[in-house]
Order: structure tokens, then C-alpha cells, then sequence
């Protein structure tokens, strides 16, 4: 066992210290020195994610390993690269603190993961909180339409604040509504596996258990008509009817979910101004009305897509691009942030970091054996590979644009902490997957079993001799008793 949490605190130590010389280098060649303040927060940082790391050992010993450095590594870069625009910023003459403040969230968002991970020893007991999560999530979702605190940023009100500082609560909504899915599909996937007739060689249906997607697909439209955000109104569709597979394992739901979703998206291509607008930028990126259009145009789209391209193979190094040329490029395009600066060989290596953690997940998913838990991971990291795709997919027009950010990469706090909790999640449930079950053949084992037997055992005896000795006192105090015996006294009494 030391061999083993020494080979993790290696690995630990590693991508702490791979996060490290990516801030050296960026530092060295965009200021020339490395900023005091910025030196004590990594610091505290590192501190934190050591901390983190040795009340995993403590309390979740069997839980994935490989996810918390790939974590590490992927909010290094997202940050490393979120403050060189900062600093290109500074010497133009509009300062902005944007990587320090996401760093801070970081702080925040380990201190977080940690309390859960001290207080959360079992994930099974968010199952009992079913329904409450699902009120929380709504209001969580809903929330930003309220007036006085609701923003709307981008075109999109998907925003609360008090003040300069906005908070995006669908972040963490969808950590409540995958609680509430979960919990549902659990206790009604026998009602939903149940088949209809057949169509094209799939099992489809009952029409009457249609109605659980039908009502997911209409509040996801209704986020899309009331807040204008379709990359959050496709995640949480996508993330029931991946869990409602999960759970039924029938094709039949992924084939009503896509007639759904193609529905949904052509009807809101028509009837929505800035759905329509993307999905033109999509199909005609380079064209003079498109990339000349003030709004909604694919102007920011083409400067990302050049971006890529002049990183090459191995990109200009960090600190040597021009990734403030793209609009949004330390949030919506920061995967072209990391294209110019470190090429096709640092996209594949994101890419590869977050199928670690994709990989983790599902493997969680195939060996937990508790239902709740196997639709809770596998709706977690469904979710999360649905971001990364709809991201990177938009930025390389595969899809059109959404709206998503990647996770712990983007600038955000919110998209930052709730992403951190999702993966700390994902490694509580590894951890009753991994945990390895108790040896049967051992004395213990034995003497333990036995001595359960004996109490058991005990216990029903005395139970017996409760309930015989109630039966005679009511025997004495009856004539004729329900076994239609005559009582012991009025016999003897009789002979007598």
C-alpha cells in the first residue's frame, strides 16, 4: 500500500510541477519576471491540492487516482493562458485580473471539494434527497430571471450578481438535476424498460412511459425560449436521455431522444434570431456577409479557426502567440488559446487529459454495482463529455456554436467550482466501485459470521419465548383460547 500512495503522490507532484513551469515560461518571455503575488496563491494552490489529496487517502482510499492530476493540469494551462492575455491587456492599457481571480475560485473550489469529501462518506445518501434536488435545481435554473439580480451577459440571461461579481447558477443546477435523474430512473426503470411493439428492429416504448423525456425536452425549450442559452437546454437533455439508456438499456429512448432533439433544433433555428444566426456561421463561415456581420456573425469563429492554424504542429510557445486577435479567447476560445500557443500536440494532449477523466468515469459506471450509483457516475461524466465535444466540435466546425465553456479551463468561477465538485463526485463513487470486497474465507470473516448467526439466533429465541409466554397469560385469562385447547388448570381442576 506505501508503494501505491507513493507512485499517487508522485504523479501528484508531477502535474503540480508541470503547472508550475508553464507559469515560469509564460512569466519569463510576457513580463520578464514572476509577480510576487502571483508566486504566494500557486503556492497556497499546490498546498491545497496536496491537502486534497491526502483526505482522499483518508477517507476515499480506493477512489480514481488518475482524475485529481488530470484536474491539476487542465486548470494550470486554463489559467497559465487566461493570464497572459491579462498581461498583453496591462500593456495596452486595460488592465484586467482575470487569471488571479480564477485562481482564487480555485482556492475556493478545492477548500469546497474537500468539506465534501469529509462529509460525503457515502454518495447513496443523496438518494434520499431526491425531490429536494430537483426543486433546488430549478430554482437554481430559473433563478436568473428574477428581476434585481438576474444579468444578461452576451445575449444570454443565464447570470445572477450583486454588483461587478456574477455568478452562472446552471452550473451547479445540473449537479442537482443528475442527482434527481438518478434517483427517478432508479426507482422507475423497471416501468420504463418495459416494450411496446417493434419498429425497425428496435423495442420502442409504451406511449404511456413516454412522458418523463417529453417533460425534460420541453423545460430544456423552455430554458431555450426564456433564457437564450441552447448549449445549457441540450446538456441537461442529453444528460437524461443518456442516463435513461444507462437505465433501461434500450436504443429505442437514444432514437425518440434524437427525433426530439432534431425537432427541438430545427424548430429553434426557425423561430429563434440567434440560434439561426449560428447555425449560418456554421454553414458559411468565410463568407464576406457572414464574417462581416456585427452580431451573430462568424467573424469570431474564423479568427479561432486561424488561430489553430497558426500554432502548427507544436505551437509558438507560451507567451509568443497573439490569442487576444480571437473575441472571448480566455473563455468560450480558450481551446484556440491553446492551439496557437502549443499546437496540435497540446490540443490532443487536453483532449487526452479529459478522456482520463472521461475513461475514469465510465469505468466507475460498468463497476459500480449499486443502480444508483452506475446512473449518477455515468450521468456525471456523460455530462461532461458532452461540453467538451459541443466546445471543441463548435470551434472546429464540426457543430455549430453553443454557447459552452470547456470545463476547468475557461474562465469562470462558477463553471470552475461546480466542475470541481462534479469530479470529486466521480471519485467518491470509484471509491465503493474499487473497494474491494471482504474475504470470505478469512477466520475473521468466519468468527464474524458466526457471531451475527448467534445474535440473530438469540434473538428470534427470545422473541419466541416473549410471544409464548403473552399466549399463555392470555390463555389463563380466556375460556377457550383461538388453538381451541381447554387451559391446563380447568383440566386438572376437572379431574380433581
Amino acid at each position: 500500500m506505501i508503494a501505491i500512495r507513493l507512485r499517487r503522490i508522485g504523479l501528484l507532484l508531477f502535474s503540480l510541477l508541470v503547472g508550475f513551469i508553464g507559469f515560469f515560461q509564460m512569466f519569463a518571455r510576457s513580463a520578464g519576471r514572476f509577480p510576487g503575488d502571483y508566486a504566494a496563491l500557486l503556492a497556497v494552490t499546490a498546498a491545497l491540492f496536496i491537502a486534497l489529496w491526502v483526505l482522499l487517502e483518508i477517507f476515499q482510499p480506493y477512489g480514481s487516482q488518475a482524475i485529481l492530476p488530470s484536474i491539476v493540469i487542465l486548470s494550470s494551462l486554463g489559467i497559465t493562458l487566461i493570464t497572459r492575455i491579462d498581461l498583453r491587456n496591462a500593456r495596452i492599457g486595460q488592465p484586467t485580473r482575470v487569471g488571479f481571480t480564477q485562481l482564487i475560485w480555485l482556492c475556493l473550489a478545492l477548500v469546497l471539494c474537500g468539506l465534501l469529501v469529509v462529509l460525503l462518506r457515502d454518495y447513496r445518501l443523496l438518494r434520499r434527497f431526491s425531490y429536494v434536488s430537483m426543486v433546488v435545481g430549478l430554482v437554481l435554473l430559473l433563478s436568473p430571471m428574477l428581476p434585481g439580480i438576474g444579468r444578461e451577459i452576451g445575449g444570454a440571461r443565464i447570470w445572477i450578481g450583486v454588483g461587478s461579481h456574477t455568478l452562472q447558477p446552471g452550473e451547479f443546477a445540473k449537479l442537482f438535476l443528475a442527482f434527481f435523474f438518478a434517483a427517478y430512473l432508479f426507482d422507475h426503470r423497471d416501468q420504463l424498460a418495459v416494450g411496446g411493439k417493434k419498429v425497425l428492429g428496435m423495442r420502442m416504448p409504451r406511449i404511456k412511459d413516454l412522458g418523463p423525456i417529453i417533460i425534460v425536452w420541453l423545460i430544456s425549450l423552455a430554458v431555450l425560449v426564456i433564457q437564450h442559452d441552447l448549449g445549457t437546454s441540450l446538456m441537461y437533455f442529453a444528460m437524461f436521455v443518456s442516463m435513461l439508456y444507462v437505465a433501461t438499456g434500450r436504443t429505442s429512448w437514444i432514437a425518440i431522444g434524437s427525433v426530439f432533439f432534431v425537432i427541438g433544433a430545427v424548430a429553434a433555428s426557425m423561430i429563434f434570431a440567434h440560434v439561426g444566426a449560428r447555425v449560418d456561421a456554421w454553414l458559411h463561415p468565410f463568407s464576406d456577409a457572414e464574417f462581416s456581420k456585427a452580431f451573430g456573425g462568424s467573424g469570431q469563429l474564423v479568427r479561432g479557426i486561424f488561430g489553430l492554424a497558426a500554432g502548427g504542429l507544436t505551437g509558438t510557445g507560451l507567451g509568443q502567440g497573439r490569442p487576444w486577435i480571437t473575441p472571448l479567447a480566455n473563455s468560450d476560445f480558450i481551446y484556440t488559446s491553446v492551439g496557437e500557443e502549443l499546437g496540435l500536440s497540446g490540443l490532443l494532449v487536453v483532449l487526452a487529459l479529459y478522456l482520463v477523466i472521461v475513461a475514469s468515469g465510465m469505468i466507475t459506471a460498468m463497476k459500480i454495482k449499486d443502480g444508483f450509483g452506475k446512473l449518477l457516475a455515468s450521468g456525471l461524466v456523460f455530462t461532461m463529455a458532452f461540453q467538451v465535444f459541443t466546445v471543441v466540435g463548435g470551434i472546429t466546425l464540426v457543430i455549430p456554436l453553443t454557447g459552452l465553456t470547456m470545463p476547468y479551463m475557461a474562465a469562470g468561477g462558477s463553471s470552475l467550482v461546480a466542475n470541481c465538485i462534479l469530479a470529486v463526485l466521480l471519485i467518491i463513487i470509484s471509491n465503493a466501485a474499487n473497494k474491494p470486497a471482504p474475504e470470505v474465507s478469512s477466520d475473521t470473516f468466519k468468527y464474524e459470521a458466526l457471531a451475527v448467526l448467534r445474535q440473530q439466533e438469540t434473538s428470534k429465541r427470545s422473541g419466541q419465548d416473549d410471544s409464548d409466554h403473552n399466549d399463555s397469560d392470555q390463555d389463563e385469562e380466556t375460556d377457550l383460547p383461538a388453538t381451541g385447547r381447554i387451559p391446563a388448570r380447568q383440566v386438572r381442576g376437572g379431574g380433581q
